[in-house]
């Protein structure tokens, strides 16, 4: 039986954007299944300890610039460090990539163009009509969509899929969980890699006690 990882995420994260192509090649050497969760990224904070971006200490804030800057490097991607339209509310955006998944489609193209209109090229990820033509240039409809997304069923899922993180002890976003073991950022895509290759017992909170 293939693996499956729950991907947790908000596209409004630009670590999540960091990490969004490296962890589709980890997860497809793997031959696992990704379950798309994202998640409401203010709710999360607010459960697991983490800080909105405006209110950490001013040293967190350099320091994050700094840390964008090596992954920016490292990773090879282009990224804006101080796009105009942060922040934002991603939730639409958000719930689209759920109504597609939901359908039963595949939602990483459009999830890496989103995240490439906020980071790269300075556009509104909040904005409908944004969202719209990003689901039409990658082949959906976008009424059909938007109207899946804003649905009660789709708005439930969102907030069970937050519930959902902040239980498996997620501080922040992206993270990816597999069997119960939980990753933390976009930096700990390798372990997951290598955890999903070698198929070793996942390491849980209570040292994996039965």
């Amino acid at each position: 039986m293939a693996a499956r990882v729950d991907y947790y995420f908000s596209l409004i994260s630009p670590y999540a954007y960091l990490g969004h192509a490296t962890f589709l090649d980890a997860v497809r050497e793997a031959g696992a299944e990704v379950v798309y969760r994202p998640v409401r990224i203010f709710d999360l904070f607010a459960a697991n300890g983490g800080v909105p971006l405006g209110q950490r200490a001013p040293a967190r804030q350099r320091y994050r610039l700094v840390e964008l800057q090596r992954w920016r490097a490292r990773r090879g991607l282009p990224l804006n460090l101080a796009p105009r339209f942060f922040p934002t509310d991603p939730s639409l955006a958000d719930r689209c990539a759920l109504a597609i998944a939901a359908a039963g489609g595949d939602p990483s193209a459009y999830m890496d163009a989103a995240f490439r209109a906020l980071w790269v090229h300075d556009h509104d990820l909040g904005d409908l009509m944004r969202v719209a033509d990003l689901l039409e240039r990658h082949g959906f409809d976008p009424a059909q969509v938007v109207a899946a997304a804003d649905a009660e069923e789709t708005v439930a899922a969102y907030q069970r899929n937050t519930e959902a993180a902040i239980a498996a002890d997620l501080p922040g976003l992206p993270g990816y969980v597999l069997d119960g073991e939980p990753f933390w950022g976009q930096d700990r895509v390798e372990e997951l890699r290598e955890a999903l290759l070698s198929g070793r017992p996942p390491y849980l909170h209570d040292g994996g006690r039965d």
